[in-house]
Parts: structure tokens; sequence; C-alpha cells
């Protein structure tokens, strides 16, 4: 039971003795290629609309200056990343790559490491006065400086557990009840499909609320180095 339960988060399960999980990661740029070469769609327009709206959000909470020009572009791809990886892990015999710490702390991480790089080389006086709020009492500086510095230390963990977490969660509770419908009744199984489709819109919700989130953490990440 417990081994059919987990194995749909295995990465060592393969099909036809190959491992091919891992390209479930990249099945999402599949679906970029096609708006260059056809006439734009309702879903185009509205994905072009999305993105405009994240791109003028993400200015806003960027600085204005001169170094950030384009750098909303690099959480738009961050977000259509995680995004297409969410809603991919919903369709059935498709690995869900994202629910692991391997996807999800590989990007967090490398995210954390090249903002604390850049703000600590280029701007390591904002850096140190960061680690200070504004009036705090001499005799708790050093206290302060030691917990803005776990609070860093913790941020790409908490990002990627955070990440990975949610996306778990809501397939186990599908895979759980999927596997109590052999032995229900015409009605029970009736509720429990019921159930199912409503568990499904959630985790759909939160395929959408999870890369928006990350995409917005790692916005405001980096507007704290400039």
């Amino acid at each position: 039971m417990m081994n059919n339960l987990f194995s749909i988060f295995d990465p060592s399960t393969n099909i036809f003795n190959l491992s091919l999980n891992w390209c479930s990661t990249f099945i999402g740029l599949l679906f970029i290629p096609y708006s260059f070469w056809f006439i734009p769609n309702r879903h185009f327009i509205l994905w072009n609309f999305i993105l405009n709206k994240l791109h003028n959000e993400f200015k806003m909470l960027l600085s204005t200056n001169s170094i950030n020009k384009g750098s909303t572009f690099i959480f738009i791809s961050l977000f259509s990343f995680v995004l297409f990886n969410n809603f991919l892990g919903l369709f059935p015999y498709i690995f869900t790559s994202t629910s692991h710490l391997t996807i999800s702390l590989s990007i967090s991480l490398s995210l954390w490491l090249s903002f604390m790089l850049y703000g600590w080389i280029n701007n390591y006086q904002h850096m140190f006065i960061h680690m200070i709020p504004q009036g705090t009492p001499t005799i708790l500086m050093p206290f302060m400086v030691l917990i803005e510095t776990i609070s860093h230390i913790i941020r790409p963990g908490t990002l990627a557990v955070r990440w990975a977490a949610n996306m778990i969660y809501g397939h186990l509770v599908l895979t759980l009840l999927s596997s109590t419908g052999n032995n229900m009744s015409f009605e029970l199984l009736c509720i429990e499909m019921f159930m199912q489709i409503l568990l499904w819109i959630l985790e759909s919700a939160v395929a959408v609320i999870q890369a928006y989130v990350i995409s917005i953490l790692s916005t405001l990440y980096s507007s704290e180095v400039n």
C-alpha cells in the first residue's frame, strides 16, 4: 500500500526500463514554440495578458535602478516554469517533478546564492544596514544581526519545502481517495468522485498560487539586495 502510494513521487520508477520521469520537467517547453508560428488565439492572448500583469507587478516590487532593467523577465520565466510543471503533475501517469526537493531546492538555492553574492560584492553597505532595523537599541544589535543572519540562511530551505510540500499533500489525498473506491457502493462512489473533482480544482488553484508565491518571494528577495 505505502509503496504504491509514494511511487508517484519516486524518480527511480521507469517506463520500458528507461528512466524518463525527469523528462516531464521539459514538457512545458513544447507549449512555447507554437506561438511563433501560428496566428495568436485566445489562449495566447490570455497568456500574454497574464505575463504583462506580472511584468508590471514585478517592476513595482523591484527598484527603478537601470541595473534592474530586464530583471522581471527572470521571474516571469520562473513563474512560467513552475506553473507548467505544477500543472503537468495533475495529469495521470506524468511524474510530478516539482514535488521533489531536487527541483525546488536547486532553484531556490541558486537564486538565493546569486542574490547574496551580488548584494555582498556590489552593495555590502546596504546589506550590513539591512541586518539592523532602524531604531534598534544598542544592546539588542548583536541579537538582531544573529536573527537576521539566520533568517537569510533559512530562506532557500523554507521556500523549497513550502513549494514541495504544497505539491505533495494534494496528490497524496487524491491517491488515498482513489485507492478506497474499489470497495464502495455506487452512491458512495459518486460522492467520492465529486470530492475528487473538488480536490482537483483545489490542486489547480494551488498550482497557480504556488507559482505566483515562488516568483513574488524571489522578487522580494532580489529587491532587498539593492
